[in-house]
């Protein structure tokens, strides 16, 4: 795959995690980060969250153009601004939107910012920003931007629809969860399954966008939500955020444990894993109506299975969200305000706050199911 364009100009130095190839440890680098294009912004890095998606591309289950810089989960503020943005100021505080959607294509303009199509087709798999160049460079070489965000560094350029100022009263390293976790799993609850008052909601896996998927139900009203893991830490945690039963994967056949809890099947199931045998239980487990929200990401490539006729005579749907069909400029803030409020409940799903030096070890500690969403904290030296 061919490296982007570097764009030559005055550049700072700062540090960032770099993952070069498949099979490599993920480094702590110097890197050289270009000020920022028309329509783009640099921002302070605060803190990054460690997300699954950062795995799945250092595992090599996600082609991504290497080398690259990690990270698509922060906050932080504004410290630069490119040619023509408008909207966004020096010393704004911001959270990241890993879909800094373009305003322009015909999904954002079918209300759809969260489906871009040139983040789709250019920005996520190409590793660029908006015009195809990349504003990193280590080593003297061209390096790729991840998810438009690469937020595992001292500072960013993203383009400014990916800078979503928010309130300034918020504290920065804990709303940088909102950025992915938070808006992910709430958006899949309220945007893309819109979970009425009531409903049955079962939610498989309480990682970070599981217990957001937890804590967007309750702000729904469901009538009952059902947590599962293997974890029974994280299943305590599921109950404190909202969950009214819980059950532990570790124990028997999931579709059972849950069809004993609610016989007559659930109207909401989200997969918030990803891995194929979640994805089946949460169609098995459905009732009459009901909907699967496939909201954790697999490898690319898998398949799961299913019986269509079944679907069909059920009234039954399957759902794709991709992060919680949110609209960033809209939905963010707004998430904020519920975290300032205390509505929503994020310190409690930080597990670890470490340097940007143990990044290596925080990916191996998610990867090995010990941590829940733990936060790079960044010492700006520039």
């Amino acid at each position: 795959m061919s490296s982007p364009s570097f764009q030559e100009s005055t550049a700072r130095t700062v540090r960032g995690v770099v993952f070069r190839s498949p099979g490599q440890e993920v480094t702590v680098a110097d890197i050289t980060l270009a000020p920022p294009g028309p329509g783009e912004v640099e921002v302070a890095v605060t803190a990054a969250g460690v997300c699954h998606s950062d795995l799945h591309v250092i595992r090599g289950e996600w082609d991504h153009p290497t080398p690259v810089v990690m990270g698509h989960e922060g906050s932080g503020v504004v410290t630069a601004l490119g040619a023509g943005v408008t909207g966004l100021e020096i010393g704004d505080h911001v959270v990241l939107s890993w879909v800094p959607s373009c305003g322009t294509c015909r999904f954002c303009l079918a209300g759809r910012p969260a489906a871009c199509s040139l983040v789709a087709e250019v920005v996520a798999p190409r590793g660029v920003l908006y015009d195809g160049t990349s504003r990193l460079s280590v080593d003297g070489e061209p390096a790729h931007h991840y998810l438009g965000v690469s937020s595992f560094a001292e500072r960013v350029v993203v383009p400014a629809s990916g800078a979503i100022k928010v309130r300034e009263d918020a504290p920065l390293d804990v709303i940088a969860l909102v950025g992915c976790a938070i808006a992910t799993g709430v958006g899949a609850v309220r945007n893309t399954a819109e979970v009425e008052a009531g409903a049955t909601v079962a939610v498989i896996g309480c990682g970070g966008v599981g217990l957001s998927c937890v804590q967007g139900a309750r702000l729904a009203k469901a009538g009952r939500i059902v947590a599962v893991d293997v974890v029974p830490e994280k299943l305590e945690l599921a109950r404190r955020l909202g969950a009214t039963d819980a059950i532990d994967a570790r124990d028997g056949d999931v579709v059972e444990a849950l069809r004993a809890l609610v016989p007559e099947g659930l109207d909401y199931v989200f997969d918030a894993i990803g891995k194929i045998e979640t994805t089946e239980q949460s169609i098995a487990a459905l009732g009459q109506g009901g909907a699967a929200v496939i909201v954790g990401l697999p490898p690319t490539g898998r398949t799961a299975r299913f019986d269509p006729l079944a679907l069909a005579e059920a009234d039954q749907r399957i759902l794709g969200s991709n992060y919680g069909s949110v609209d960033a400029a809209r939905d963010i803030p707004a998430l904020v305000d519920l975290v300032v409020s205390g509505e929503l409940d994020v310190e409690s799903m930080i597990s670890a706050r470490r340097p940007l030096d143990e990044a290596g070890d925080a990916l191996a500690d998610l990867a090995a199911g010990h941590a829940l969403r733990q936060l790079l904290m960044m010492e700006d030296r520039t």
